[in-house]
């Protein structure tokens, strides 16, 4: 039984993170800071659609300064050897 716990925690929480080279918290913080990213840069296309004279560029950048940073990411991991993954 404690086996089967210890297995299904491990693959909920651990396991995916372990694969990216990086500890639960430090995903977490990464995943959340990308989340938070995106909600904020939707947030201002709402807002551009409402009022097109606001945020006019925001969107693209939010999209644009996302993938140099997973891009980034990817090309560390790669170089590392901990995990190759496409964007």
């Amino acid at each position: 039984m404690m086996r089967r716990l210890t297995a299904l925690l491990d693959t909920a929480f651990i396991a995916h993170p372990r694969v990216m080279g990086e500890s639960y918290l430090a995903h977490a913080r990464t995943a959340a800071g990308f989340g938070l990213t995106m909600i904020a840069g939707g947030a201002a296309c709402v807002v551009h659609g409402l009022v097109p004279a606001l945020f006019t560029t925001t969107g693209s950048d939010t999209v644009r300064r996302l993938h140099a940073r997973m891009s980034n990411r990817a090309r560390q991991a790669r170089e590392a050897g901990i995990f190759c993954y496409e964007i």
